[in-house]
């Protein structure tokens, strides 16, 4: 099988970052399923990774963590998929990726694809769904439509609200729940791309947050969903959020101490969606519960794809292309491709 992957850790900038291979195509057993790859998605995870984890001495390793592909084959313990199934997943960081035309996926990872969005529309949303999800039921606990305490009324500031898991992250949160949305964004196309998806407010991140809200008649935010560059942002973060609210980060700042919590009692999470899948939890199929669950709500219109740019072809060239795009963190939505 056709496959994309690296030997050694480069620069995306080098000839060997990313390489076309040939690999023997795999066969399912147990739980897994084998899915023939129609289209995938790109995340900072997969640059991330390729940066930071060195193969061993002669093995390959395939990045990959989004994908909306066919069932062609059940191992002996599939419960919930059979052949033919369109599926659609994020999948699990602690085996190769989706980066080739057929993947081995445990189907407690595992959702059906949308009806309604092509195989590269349906491709963009799985990882960042179950992100900007868990962020919001796991972390924060919003009540879903605020049906148990509806006179309490929370904001939420959303840091990014252009890239993959803002755009998602939005429209979860204008959809479930009765929670204000502000957003961050500063470039004209991303400030449209907010707005279009239902944010209330966008302010610029690039200026005081404090007196931007304040300007909107905004005291302080409830919950705050920083999706980058966390630590350059902690001090305000500390001005401007309410007493016992809650921050989730879903990077990996350097430097993130916790001295800044302590005066306002604030809560401080860290967003892991592989979490489940590479430690095996009890609950891991709440992961195919979820696609699930979305993609009923995307086939009833409610919910639309965050698919910003397609690039084509499932090769080499168009993978380095895509990490370039995310690792200088100008996109708008997601970055997907399709086919071989």
């Amino acid at each position: 099988m056709k496959a994309i992957g690296y030997k050694t850790s480069l620069p995306i900038t080098e000839p060997d970052a990313l390489i076309d291979i040939e690999l023997p195509k795999p066969t399912a057993t147990g739980r897994d399923l084998l899915v023939k790859i129609h289209a995938i998605a790109v995340n900072p995870v997969d640059y991330k990774v390729r940066q930071r984890a060195q193969p061993q001495l002669g093995q390959i390793r395939i990045l990959g963590w989004d994908a909306v592909g066919e069932v062609i084959e059940v191992g002996s313990e599939v419960q919930n998929f059979k052949i033919g199934d369109q599926v659609y997943y994020a999948g699990d960081i602690t085996r190769q990726g989706c980066n080739a035309e057929y993947q081995l996926i445990d189907e407690r990872l595992v959702g059906k694809k949308p009806s309604t969005l092509s195989n590269a529309e349906a491709a963009a949303l799985p990882l960042t769904t179950m992100t900007a999800w868990e962020i919001l039921f796991d972390h924060f606990h919003l009540n879903v439509s605020n049906t148990q305490n509806p006179s309490k009324k929370e904001i939420l500031l959303i840091m990014g609200g252009a890239g993959g898991v803002g755009s998602i992250l939005i429209q979860l949160t204008k959809l479930l729940t009765n929670t204000t949305i502000i957003t961050t964004a500063s470039r004209p196309e991303s400030i449209e791309w907010v707005k279009k998806l239902g944010a209330d407010y966008v302010i610029n991140h690039h200026q005081p947050m404090k007196q931007q809200l304040e300007e909107l008649g905004i005291q302080d935010v409830t919950h705050i969903a920083s999706l980058h560059n966390t630590e350059h942002y902690l001090d305000q973060f500390q001005e401007i959020i309410r007493p016992f609210g809650k921050i989730c980060m879903i990077d990996d700042p350097i430097k993130c101490g916790t001295a800044f919590l302590e005066q306002k009692s604030l809560s401080l999470h860290h967003e892991y969606m592989f979490a489940s899948s590479t430690h095996k939890t009890d609950d891991m199929i709440k992961q195919s519960q979820l696609l699930n669950t979305v993609s009923s709500l995307i086939d009833q219109g409610k919910i639309k794809t965050t698919l910003g740019k397609n690039l084509g072809k499932i090769n080499a060239k168009n993978l380095k292309k895509a990490h370039i795009l995310l690792e200088n963190q100008t996109m708008v939505g997601k970055i997907v491709l399709e086919g071989f």
